[in-house]
């Protein structure tokens, strides 16, 4: 979804031929596979977060055109919506003191992000939704100026034919209604990638599905959405309405929603890119010129566009990835389920767990994915999100017997998957000096049962006890978390409540 497309209206002829185009393409992708044509093993991982752009007062600004001129740096992008920003960090090995150096050079991109947005009255808040964000914020006209944007939503919303709506039912109810898929640009993520070899993907990804649960469960940071307490984590459920292609009647026949957790384990990378043409039309039907049939023959390499760009429109939480770099074929693993912020402490914290956990479990004698239902880890998900660090998940147990049994989040994460995880960054090659910092994070939250959501809620809440209204609490809420974002300390650290007021006089 990153290139260039230039927003125009498709005919039957170009749907037909784009479907074409991605039989091709998925022909192209099994062939690659059955040649082995793909990148050795490199042990790479990538990482990409979307920011938000407030004010002094905590409010969105809608200025990221500006800041983007004044940033002038290829690592930053913009997003679906004038509040939103992007950064990228370039590829590195898995290994020695790799999140000692992400930790270093994400501190150096944002501060300098955040010194050119204050040029013009704006400043950087690394969080999963904005607390202050209203409906009228979220509309069209505040969609970034780039036309594949544009073009999404006019597509989205012509395949759904009417309002979207957004009914999210938690601490609050949340029910209402938009005229576009602008709602979706209240969710920043962090989305973590990891190249794998086709012989790890299907591993890799059924281990990442699994424990999705519990990266939530841990890292939970959006608990607000239109001056509403939601779930803990509210990105999902938002994110899942606000781009649902499927008016009533279609869901009520159970046709796949284009953002969906999955139905079932895999065995290679091909069954999702099968599935993403076998389940989802298309919604931008843009031709690449390469025919990839032809490339192979020839003995090269084809982009597969149309594939592609069809993948980006089909929102997995666990997204495979096919690229070219250098002129290689690879696949990833974009892992797409965890919340901006709350520091980058706690961001390569939770990036360090899930490359751990997700190596000893793709690595085990005996995959989680064969004793746990998948039915079981899609509750999972849906549970963590909606009561966060004090989920309890369902989870295979250890010993002869076997069989499942339910446990609380924090006991899970702590007692299994932190060991678990200490093993796969040893694996990686990872110092013990920042596995036993970045994981001794984890274990914090853990033991204090705190995280970026119930660290927001309980300030919330102390806000609205010290006589403000609700929109004055959240906005109060939004800049204490942005002054203790910046000071850095991970949020298990945080002290709740609002600063005391200074005496006057």
């Amino acid at each position: 979804m990153g290139e260039k497309v230039v927003a125009g209206r498709f005919d039957l002829s170009d749907r037909q031929r784009y479907r074409e185009k991605l039989r091709g393409c998925l022909t192209g992708l099994e062939r690659l596979l059955a040649e082995k044509r793909f990148d050795r093993p490199k042990n790479l991982m990538g990482l990409e977060i979307e920011l938000n752009l407030a004010g002094a007062d905590g409010m969105p600004k809608m200025l990221n055109a500006q800041v983007l001129e004044r940033i002038a740096s290829r690592d930053f992008q913009t997003e679906l919506a004038m509040f939103n920003l992007e950064v990228n960090i370039a590829p590195h090995r898995l290994g020695g003191r790799v999140f000692d150096r992400l930790d270093e050079e994400l501190r150096t991109s944002l501060t300098y992000a955040d010194r050119k947005a204050g040029e013009v009255d704006a400043g950087i808040v690394m969080i999963g939704i904005l607390p202050t964000l209203d409906r009228d914020d979220l509309v069209s006209s505040n969609l970034s100026d780039v036309d594949r944007y544009a073009l999404l939503n006019e597509q989205i919303v012509a395949a759904r034919g009417e309002e979207f709506t957004l009914d999210i039912d938690g601490v609050e109810r949340l029910s209402c209604t938009s005229k576009s898929i602008a709602p979706e640009a209240a969710c920043t993520s962090v989305q973590l990638h990891l190249q794998v070899t086709p012989e790890r993907f299907a591993g890799v990804w059924n281990a990442a599905q699994a424990v999705a649960a519990a990266q939530i469960a841990v890292g939970a940071n959006s608990p607000f959405l239109f001056g509403r307490e939601l779930w803990r984590e509210s990105r999902p459920p938002l994110f899942q309405q606000s781009t649902d292609t499927r008016p009533p009647e279609l869901q009520a026949q159970g046709v796949r929603p284009r953002t969906w957790f999955g139905e079932r384990w895999v065995t290679s990378a091909f069954d999702l890119f099968e599935e993403n043409l076998r389940y989802y039309p298309a919604l931008l039907p843009l031709c690449d010129d390469e025919d990839p049939l032809e490339v192979l023959d020839r003995g090269g390499v084809p982009s597969l566009a149309e594939l592609v760009l069809h993948n980006g429109t089909v929102y997995r939480w666990n997204r495979p990835v096919y690229g070219v770099a250098d002129g290689v074929p690879h696949l990833r693993v974009e892992n797409r389920v965890l919340p901006a912020g709350p520091t980058i402490t706690d961001v390569i914290a939770n990036a360090a767990f899930y490359y751990g956990v997700v190596r000893a479990l793709a690595e085990d004698s005996r995959p989680v994915w064969t004793r746990l239902p998948f039915e079981a880890a899609a509750a999972n998900f849906d549970a963590a999100c909606k009561h966060g660090i004090d989920a309890r998940l369902t989870w295979p147990r250890r010993g002869r017997l076997g069989g499942l049994g339910e446990v609380d989040a924090v006991t899970l994460v702590r007692d299994e998957l932190l060991p678990l995880a200490e093993a796969g960054l040893d694996a990686w090659g990872i110092e013990p000096a920042d596995r036993d910092l970045y994981l001794g994070v984890i274990e914090e939250r853990c033991r204090r049962r705190v995280n970026g959501a119930t660290w927001q809620a309980a300030t919330f809440h102390r806000a609205l006890d010290l006589g403000l209204g609700r929109e004055a609490a959240l906005a109060a809420t939004t800049r204490r978390y942005r002054e203790l974002m910046k000071q850095g300390d991970p949020v298990h650290s945080w002290p709740v409540g609002l600063p005391e007021p200074v005496p006057t006089g």
